[in-house]
């Protein structure tokens, strides 16, 4: 987690259509092994390109492990929850999803609900138990070029639907996927061949 802001996409420049605040769901025959049964939350989308995180592959570290890589001082009892892996863009870098209930260093609202920060002082807050009251730790992210994301969507890889934050925040990872196909109200065995936005 470094104090560097990110460079984020102008969001004064929304293209019709936004998917800002949506999921994107991984068709069941992705191909692309960093996104198959992926969840991705999508934190920016303008004509320049869009930017999300992905929700549901937990990596085998720990938010502990990144305290102690920021030389934090916790309780032994803090920072057992698993960190994911949020995409395969600069993977060294963290990202906090997390309830709109607090501001920090370098937070971007996503929603009214939901924002996300990139800067060092919301892990210290985490560490120290000041945090905001929901929260996920990304490493990573996902990121489209002008017109990537259309492109991909137009060629059925990925399904779109508002997002839900108790999908981010509560539901068990190994969950979120069949959850967010849920929320189209369609049956998960029948999607291979349809896509399009909710």
């Amino acid at each position: 987690m470094t104090e560097k802001h990110i460079s984020y996409i102008d969001t004064n420049e929304l293209v019709p259509g936004s998917l800002c605040n949506h999921f994107l769901i991984a068709m069941p025959n992705m191909q692309d092994t960093s996104f198959a049964h992926s969840v991705t939350y999508i934190c920016e989308h303008s004509s320049e390109g869009a930017m999300g995180i992905v929700i549901n592959n937990p990596m085998p570290m720990m938010l502990h492990e990144i305290y102690a890589q920021m030389d934090l001082n916790v309780s032994p009892n803090e920072g057992h929850q698993p960190v994911v892996a949020g995409g395969p863009v600069q993977q060294e870098r963290g990202f906090v999803i997390h309830s709109s209930d607090k501001e920090w260093h370098s937070t971007l609202k996503v929603s009214p609900d939901i924002s996300l920060t990139a800067s060092r002082d919301i892990i210290v807050a985490l560490a120290e138990g000041q945090g905001p009251k929901e929260w996920l730790v990304a490493l990573g992210y996902a990121g489209w070029g002008e017109g990537q994301l259309e492109a991909e969507i137009a060629a059925n890889s990925w399904l779109t639907v508002p997002a839900n934050k108790d999908i981010i925040f509560n539901t068990p990872f190994e969950q979120r996927w069949t959850s967010a196909v849920a929320a189209l109200g369609i049956d998960v065995n029948l999607i291979s061949n349809v896509a399009g936005h909710a």
